[in-house]
């Protein structure tokens, strides 16, 4: 069995609401891993954080621990951090299924948009923050490092990134559906980090003018140059939200900026004029109780998914190939593993019955063969090592074909037994545990498909018709 267990929320499991209370700025990671590792049952962690969700991976200091103290260890940890309430909504996987979630989160299968690349950039920034807090071990490295692998064969030979739907393209769409043709609108944008970039190429592409609000006003120049807009300093927020269409925000802010009372406050200069709000930030900027202010409109990320999963149908097939590819990967990758636990049992078999062959050979040499010269002795030493190699060939052949399998075990503990078998320190070799048979089929990711649909202006559910584009969901 894979000793690593998973346990996190994503936007399948939890609305926004709860997901932002687990949201850790980037200088909380590496402390939050240090303290789960700092108790007794764990011994590799690594924390995935992105708007859409937050997972915890771990493995326990010893192979055969129990995982279920491993995976209570876990929670706890992030009933800590996000409250008592979260663990109603927490998703949990041990073992094999732990080892398929990964993959296909790094395969963008578990993706508000599926098929967007910029989740696997998000796992590799992952483990290093793991490696930097010292919490990435040899078991949750091979895992990732295979994840990253399968990630790329699936984007090699699938086209499941084709034709790129993301929030961006989709926000667009929903504005033009409140305000027809978007050329001469004013977009905001507060925050200049990706997701604000990929927002803000999309806006100037249907002809909005562009304004970019930053606390960083290096940093909101750089992206006003680049997509051709203007920078504001951000004590001019007000200013420019009187003055706004669509306002796309995306900061790292714990708290909201835009709110109910902000906006209010804005509200007569605006002269009753519609505004467009965005929101794709986790924690959120902005406060929901806007929604309840004339002519203002708001999206947040989870109410952009429904948008997002009608656009991105028809590319089932793809996903289906990608599911086939994760699936076969799991099963390759189970095996190596499960190889590699037997390694111990394997070892200690040919150190025993090389013990006793040459024991008995170095016993004949001071005896009945001591009248042998140099070379006769090396030829005899040289059978020997022949002989063990054949007679250990086919048991620890087996031995490895068995691994995976639910009986392995018993067979590494039947040899432990009968060839009393120890290591150097005297210690019976560590043996797997029991690897249980695979599911029947791929196992839907437990949760919620989806989000609520925010009413567009008219009252009905907005729907969209999101065209291709570059994207960026997880962040």
């Amino acid at each position: 069995m894979i000793p690593m267990v998973v346990v996190g929320l994503s936007h399948r499991s939890a609305p926004i609401e709860i997901r932002e209370r687990l949201a850790l700025p980037s200088e909380a990671v590496q402390e939050t891993l240090r303290r789960l590792a700092a108790r007794p049952s764990v011994g590799e962690a690594l924390l995935l954080s992105t708007c859409n969700r937050v997972e915890i991976y771990a493995a326990p200091r010893a192979p055969e621990a129990d995982l279920a103290l491993l995976e209570r260890s876990v929670v706890d940890l992030l009933a800590d951090v996000g409250g008592q309430e979260i663990r109603a909504y927490l998703r949990r996987a041990a073992g094999r299924e732990a080892a398929r979630h990964l993959f296909r989160v790094a395969a963008s299968l578990d993706s508000l948009v599926v098929g967007e690349p910029q989740i696997l950039g998000q796992v590799k920034e992952a483990r290093r923050q793991a490696e930097r807090a010292g919490t990435l071990g040899p078991e949750l490295g091979a895992a990732v490092r295979r994840a990253v692998g399968v990630a790329k064969r699936v984007r090699s030979e699938t086209a499941i990134g084709a034709g790129q739907v993301s929030v961006p393209t989709v926000a667009v769409d929903l504005a033009r559906q409140i305000f027809g043709e978007l050329a001469g609108r004013c977009a905001l944008l507060v925050g200049a980090g990706k997701m604000a970039e990929t927002a803000a190429k999309q806006l100037r592409a249907a002809g909005a003018l562009l304004l970019v609000v930053n606390r960083s006003p290096e940093r909101a120049a750089q992206l006003a140059q680049a997509v051709g807009g203007e920078q504001r300093d951000f004590s001019e927020l007000d200013r420019c939200l009187t003055r706004a269409d669509v306002v796309v925000s995306s900061t790292a802010s714990p708290a909201p900026i835009i709110t109910k009372q902000r906006l209010r406050a804005v509200s007569k200069a605006r002269r009753g004029r519609s505004l467009f709000l965005v929101d794709i930030a986790v924690p959120r900027d902005v406060e929901p109780a806007v929604n309840e202010l004339d002519n203002v409109y708001l999206y947040d990320i989870d109410d952009l998914s429904v948008a997002v999963a009608g656009a991105q149908r028809g590319r089932e097939a793809e996903a289906e190939r990608a599911e086939e590819i994760v699936q076969v990967e799991v099963e390759a990758y189970v095996r190596r593993r499960a190889e590699l636990g037997m390694k111990p049992v394997i070892v200690s078999l040919r150190e025993r019955t090389r013990q006793v062959l040459h024991a008995e050979l170095e016993r004949s040499m001071r005896g009945k063969l001591q009248h042998l010269a140099g070379a006769d002795r090396e030829a005899l030493a040289t059978m020997i090592e022949a002989a063990l190699n054949k007679l250990l060939h086919a048991p620890s052949t087996r031995l490895k074909e068995l691994a995976d399998k639910p009986e392995g075990t018993e067979y590494a503990l039947a040899l432990c037994e009968l060839f009393d078998l120890r290591d150097e320190q005297g210690a019976r070799p560590s043996v797997p545990p029991s690897v249980p048979p695979p599911p029947a089929g791929p196992a839907e990711p437990n949760g919620r498909d989806g989000a609520r649909a925010r009413p567009g202006p008219g009252g009905t559910p907005a729907s969209t018709g999101a065209s291709a584009g570059p994207g960026a969901v997880e962040r």
